[in-house]
């Protein structure tokens, strides 16, 4: 029990000792205090010690003995026996003379401490000292300024701070300890001003900080009393930064900044200006809470200058420094604001105060000018007050660029006079089309615009901002007040393209361009993105095509897409490969649709085919056309017909055996379907039958005729079989004598044409064509022929012809029986060459002449209408002369003729 009791005495009295100890310490104050050091019998010599300590205390309390020297130990201040005089050293605050008190504000106490020196027996020494957390909130400045400096100029002068922080307490006995503190040295300047730094952790801010100053000069060392602080009651915050004045739209000064970066708590602000105009000059200091100030009654021709300064609202603090001195200086004409940029189709207004010969102008004689060239008419006008006029722009148009001027000049002038200095009103057309696209696997959306359509302004820049709603678009889309900003990169093509990824199918995205400026921003029109709606589909793939076997169709297959799943239409192209397709759409509405055949006109071409896809109910891009795919040519059908043939006789003529060469053309592709790999020769004759020869791809063969009659056909042999359409010729001694072409004729049109006609008489037989052959006697040339109709009766031989040389000609009757007899001529009909080039000179000499008579009369009737005017245009008219009025020009004048059947024209 008598432990017990001691140990509760023991913990009482160390709780004691604790709180005096604290209680010793000197509050810092946010403003100036002051540290003194006196002898004895001074001034202060009235000074007390505290509360049941006397001048006498040995060494076990601590705080004061004569002859002593300060030293920090676990029991407070020591003091050593010297014989020297002994310095009382205390703070005090610059309203009040006398040493602070204790915390407790007990009568009686002071801190104290002692210095031991011969040096400062009779003067002393004083300090101002100001403490502050710094803006940045890491820094803890003391600045120590010393008062009295000449008598120590020769002394070697330092300056060291001695703190504690509470974290250090934790795990020490309860009254600091000298190996507890912890020592800066503080950075004194010549003038013998020294500033501390202390760093702060963030987190102990508000916990409190206890200090001492030691402070050593000519050799004698003067030791602080404690002090302790709470480092976040003496922020001492940065200036205010981005101090700005601007005239308002009520033509008020208003004087703005930013708060300083980093202060955990509002500020209060304090802003001194002065207004210096001509008659007087005027001075204002208010204290605000607010970041603006708005002056009013400002006037045309002065100068403002403005600094503010900011300190704690709520609680203890010190004001920052003042901020940099801002000078403002009103003109003589005030615009406000000054510069305007808005969009198309909006509504603004501008005003002014005009100040003419130091004498303002009142508002209702104030006249507004567009670029001096248009006055705005006074219904736009308004009368704000006695001198402030405003001017309001309806509906504007976007401003066209005059040479380097990309606005335009708004003016505003007394009755009689404009001064030079203007408002600029920038007007730009903000409407920029937005497109998005939807990639084909559905991982990314692409968003594009250009500004090509918009007006450029200088030091603009331009940016895309979103906001992503949770479901779909709204009806009417609108700027949302909380939207992010979406990097862009201009293209080669002069568009700007944006990335989404990942992105919501389902989700809005409402997107605009912000131009932003340093007279403000403008956005343009918003627009609503689905990113499902805007899918660009992969093109379809395994795209084949083919021209079908038998039919001749151009049959074309592919496969869709895996995404997107909804319902897909096709699109395919094609046209005849080559250098530059020609193409031809067709559209596949049927989305299960997966082949389609079309009809060509040439089933033996090489055809080029493509396939894309868009979604069946018309929303998003269509695809990319998918790879070019081609057909190959192959034989479809057997040939349609034979080729054309003719035939060379040669032989002796008074035998009956002659040797019949065969010539024809190679067959078409339109007529071989699509190829042909051989020629068989058909015979057939009364004696020995019908027998078949292959000649190969040669389109000449040779056989003997000594039979009376001798029938071949010429047959064309592609893959699938034989031509079934093929031409017949008989080689028949009877009817080689039948003669029905009575006359042939020959007439040489040009060089490159010839006409030939004839006459033929009726005729037993059947008359299937006619075959012309012509050749130059002049060389040893090939034969040329033409099958031509039966009906015929001339026919134009485009070919080329040299005037002097002689042209062989022959007209071959072919009947159902055999060939008949040719007539045969040997040079051109002479005597009607003339005559026939004559008639052909008719086919231009006519156009020509009907053309003339046309232009002719074209002009003779402008002619005559201009004559009508120019004769006709002095006559005067009764109604509007006055000399003319009463005269009866209906009367036949004496010595005139009538003209226009008596009449005159009006």
């Amino acid at each position: 029990m008598i432990c017990q009791k001691f140990c509760v005495v023991l913990l009482h009295w160390e709780f004691i000792y604790v709180i005096t100890a604290f209680n010793l310490s000197y509050p810092i104050t946010p403003w100036r205090f002051k540290l003194s050091c006196m002898p004895p019998n001074s001034t202060y010599d009235y000074f007390l010690l505290p509360a049941g300590l006397s001048k006498n205390t040995s060494n076990s309390n601590g705080h004061y003995e004569t002859a002593a020297e300060p030293k920090f130990n676990s029991s407070g201040t020591h003091f050593s026996n010297l014989s020297k005089t002994t310095y009382h050293c205390c703070f005090r605050s610059e309203q009040d003379r006398n040493c602070s008190l204790c915390a407790d504000n007990i009568e009686g106490k002071t801190f104290v401490s002692t210095v031991d020196s011969l040096v400062f027996q009779q003067i002393g020494a004083n300090w101002n000292i100001q403490c502050w957390l710094k803006g940045d909130l890491k820094l803890f400045i003391c600045y120590v300024e010393s008062l009295f400096k000449n008598p120590f100029k020769n002394y070697n002068y330092k300056v060291h701070l001695l703190y504690v922080l509470p974290e250090v307490l934790e795990d020490s006995p309860l009254v600091p300890q000298k190996g507890s503190f912890q020592m800066v040295h503080c950075n004194c300047s010549v003038h013998e001003c020294c500033e501390c730094l202390v760093p702060v952790p963030t987190a102990k801010l508000n916990d409190t900080l206890l200090m001492s100053l030691k402070i050593t000069s000519g050799g004698v060392i003067f030791q602080s009393p404690l002090m302790s602080v709470q480092p976040i009651n003496m922020v001492k915050p940065d200036p205010p930064l981005g101090l700005h004045m601007e005239i308002t739209d009520d033509g008020n000064l208003k004087i703005s900044w930013s708060s300083p970066p980093l202060v955990p708590f509002p500020l209060q602000y304090q802003v001194k200006y002065s207004e210096n105009s001509t008659p007087v000059i005027r001075e204002a200091d208010k204290i605000v809470s607010a970041t603006s100030l708005l002056v009013d009654s400002i006037l045309s021709g002065s100068s403002y200058e403005v600094q503010v300064r900011g300190k704690r609202l709520d609680g203890p603090g010190i004001w920052s420094d003042w901020s940099t001195p801002h000078v403002f200086t009103t003109q003589d004409v005030i615009y406000f604001p000054p510069k305007i940029l808005t969009s198309v189709g909006s509504n603004v207004s501008l005003h002014c105060i005009y100040k003419n010969e130091n004498k303002i102008v009142p508002s209702k004689k104030i006249v507004w000018w567009m670029n001096l060239a248009e006055k705005i008419p006074q219904s736009q006008y308004d009368v704000v007050s006695d001198h402030v006029s405003k001017v309001t722009f309806f509906n504007l148009n976007e401003t066209k660029p005059r040479g380097k001027f990309t606005y335009d000049a708004v003016y505003c002038c007394n009755e009689h006079e404009c001064h030079h200095r203007y408002a600029e009103l920038y007007v730009i057309d903000v409407n920029i089309n937005i497109s998005c696209e939807t990639d084909g696997y559905l991982t990314k959306m692409t968003c594009r615009w250009s500004t090509s359509t918009i007006q450029s302004l200088a030091e603009s820049t331009l940016q895309l901002r979103y906001h992503r709603s949770s479901l779909y678009c709204s009806d009417i889309p609108s700027i949302h007040p909380i939207s992010e900003p979406k990097d862009c990169y201009l293209q080669s093509d002069g568009f700007y393209e944006c990335i989404f990824q990942p992105i919501f199918l389902l989700s809005g995205y409402t997107m605009w361009i912000r131009i932003n400026h340093s007279l403000g921003s403008l956005d343009s029109p918003p627009t609503c993105v689905l990113p499902d709606s805007v899918v660009k589909p992969l093109p379809p793939s395994s795209v084949k095509a083919e021209i079908t076997i038998n039919i001749g169709l151009l049959k074309i297959s592919w496969e869709k897409p895996v995404f997107p799943e909804n319902n897909l239409q096709f699109q395919i192209r094609y046209g005849l490969s080559g250098k530059e397709v020609q193409w031809k759409m067709y559209e596949v509405y049927d989305a299960k649709s997966k082949s389609v055949s079309l009809p060509v006109p040439d089933m033996c071409a090489v055809y080029a085919v493509q396939v894309r896809c868009k979604r069946l109910d018309g929303l998003g891009y269509w695809s990319n056309w998918s790879n070019p795919a081609y057909t190959v040519v192959m034989d479809i059908k057997v040939p349609m017909r034979g080729p054309e043939f003719w035939r060379i006789i040669n032989g002796d003529t008074m035998k009956k055996e002659k040797n019949v060469t065969l010539l024809w053309k190679p067959l078409m592709k339109n007529d071989s379907l699509c190829s042909v790999q051989r020629y068989v020769i058909n015979h057939h004759t009364s004696c020995n039958g019908t027998w078949s020869e292959d000649v190969g791809n040669h389109t000449k063969f040779t056989f003997p005729w000594t039979e009376q009659a001798h029938t071949v056909t010429v047959l064309a042999i592609n893959s699938i079989g034989a031509s079934v359409a093929n031409f017949n010729l008989t080689f028949s001694w009877p009817m080689s004598k039948v003669n029905i072409v009575q006359s042939l004729s020959a007439y040489p049109l040009n060089s490159s044409c010839v006409i030939l006609s004839w006459i033929v008489s009726p005729s037993d037989y059947k008359l299937m064509y006619f075959i012309i052959e012509w050749k130059n006697l002049n060389e040893d040339g090939e034969i040329k022929w033409l099958r031509i109709s039966s009906s015929v009766k001339k026919y134009y031989i485009h070919d080329h012809f040299i005037p002097i040389e002689k042209y062989q000609f022959s007209l071959y009757p072919i009947f159902m029986e055999g060939v008949g007899k040719p007539k045969i001529i040997n040079s051109f009909t002479q005597d009607d060459i003339e005559k026939h080039q004559n008639d052909a000179g008719l086919y231009v000499i006519v156009p020509v002449i009907i053309s003339s008579s046309i232009l002719l009369l074209g002009t003779l009737l402008i002619s005559h209408q201009r004559m009508k005017k120019l004769f006709w245009e002095d006559v005067p008219n009764p109604k509007n002369c006055s000399w003319a009025q009463g005269l009866n020009f209906q009367k036949k004048m004496p010595g005139t003729k009538e003209l226009l059947g008596g009449g005159w024209l009006t």
